[in-house]
């Protein structure tokens, strides 16, 4: 199924018009009193939904941000930042990396997870505001888009940021610490109350540090040779090391960091970045060009797979059939069997033509489906990856998709 999208530029009476419709009929504005301390993400004038308020949203090399809602297919054009150079994101917030600076988009769609229920939520999207900063940007975030922090590392100053993410949601932006450090390509990792941070040694980062939210040192401190990659699972959050990953947590009100070494003998390449299935405790990172590396922070324990052709990227979905996903050099996604690497299915070159130009396509995974974004085709892929890499619907753009992220999630 093919859906052409036409971009629309929409007034502020339409944003707000669309920001206030209904759902469906459980559809329930939240109160004041609702929001204050209720644990369940409500913040003041969202609504309450029935159902997950799935989108795509995106940002155009030329900095304009566009939203997808992949339940109507309504499309809504909802600003512009800086032409950005990366993006991160939680499911809610966009964080573009601009080279000089951090903007924050907040697509106005989030889920709370509340661990054997959910919470889903819409409010009116904005764009939230700038954060101030030199050099590349690294960001870290935890699964909940309405409290706790988020964390910032700017390589080119060293500053160490600790955003509030609760005031986020309420469209400020508030530092909670800002700290100065060696410049270095380094990380700033919320774990619950507490955020871990890395320090460098003549500008290569080689330990963590655990801080509390207004800056002062836990006296928590672990060595970790050239930290890459972090992920937050409900088990706790990770952080790569050369050796390992560290896995942090909270436990009696103190910050609690494990180490889970690569098995024995290992020769592959560490991890330099992990993806997933948002919060799933099972996560996955390339072994350089020999294999997969899956780490299950639940049982805290690593599996090396074989990757069946060259790969640029996989994350792992984590479901009952405990599936993989990956993405080819040659612009294929692959459904992998993630007990053995084995090859269950396999798309067209997809993005063949992005693969070329190195406009670097995004894949994610939920629970249902996964989504490819191809910027040089100027196209969004819907692909039930259950079911033989079916294409379900494909989604042609006139901007291009260059960095993406499924939101409401």
């Amino acid at each position: 199924m093919r859906s052409r999208i036409a971009l629309v530029a929409l007034t502020g009476a339409l944003i707000l018009t669309l920001a206030s419709c209904s759902s469906g009929p459980s559809a329930a504005p939240v109160s004041e009193d609702d929001a204050a301390g209720d644990g369940h993400g409500a913040i003041t004038g969202a609504e309450e939904v029935a159902e997950p308020q799935l989108g795509l949203t995106w940002i155009a090399p030329d900095g304009n941000v566009t939203h997808l809602d992949l339940l109507d297919e309504s499309l809504t054009e909802l600003g512009e930042v800086a032409p950005p150079t990366g993006m991160s994101t939680d499911g809610r917030y966009l964080f573009a990396d601009a080279g000089a600076g951090l903007e924050i988009v907040d697509s106005g769609v989030w889920t709370w997870d509340h661990i054997d229920h959910f919470h889903y939520y819409r409010a009116a999207p904005r764009l939230l505001g700038s954060v101030a900063g030199d050099g590349p940007a690294h960001v870290a975030t935890s699964n909940l888009s309405t409290s706790g922090g988020t964390g910032i590392s700017f390589a080119g100053s060293g500053d160490a940021v600790l955003l509030d993410t609760e005031a986020l949601s309420k469209g400020e932006i508030t530092e909670q610490f800002r700290i100065e450090r060696e410049p270095h390509d380094g990380l700033v990792v919320p774990v619950g109350s507490f955020a871990l941070v890395t320090e460098a040694v003549d500008g290569v980062a080689a330990t963590v540090v655990g801080y509390s939210t207004d800056g002062t040192e836990t006296g928590l401190e672990e060595p970790c040779a050239d930290p890459a990659g972090t992920v937050t699972t409900r088990v706790g959050a990770v952080i790569g090391c050369r050796d390992g990953a560290l896995l942090a947590h909270v436990a009696d009100d103190e910050l609690q960091v494990e180490r889970i070494p690569y098995p024995e003998g290992a020769t592959a390449p560490a991890a330099r970045s992990f993806d997933n299935r948002e919060g799933r405790p099972t996560v996955a990172g390339l072994a350089g060009s020999e294999g997969i590396w899956l780490l299950d922070t639940r049982n805290r324990s690593w599996k090396l797979l074989p990757s069946p052709v060259p790969l640029v990227h996989v994350t792992a979905v984590d479901d009952d059939d405990d599936h993989l996903l990956a993405l080819t050099q040659d612009g294929r996604v692959l459904v992998l069997n993630g007990e053995d690497g084995s090859l269950l299915a396999q798309t067209e070159p997809l993005v063949a033509d992005s693969m070329m130009a190195g406009a670097f396509p995004t894949l994610i995974a939920d629970q249902h489906r996964a989504y490819l974004s191809a910027p040089a085709e100027h196209r969004l892929y819907e692909i039930d990856y259950a079911d033989g890499a079916r294409i379900a619907r494909t989604f042609d753009t006139a901007t291009e998709p260059a960095f993406v992220a499924e939101t409401g999630r």
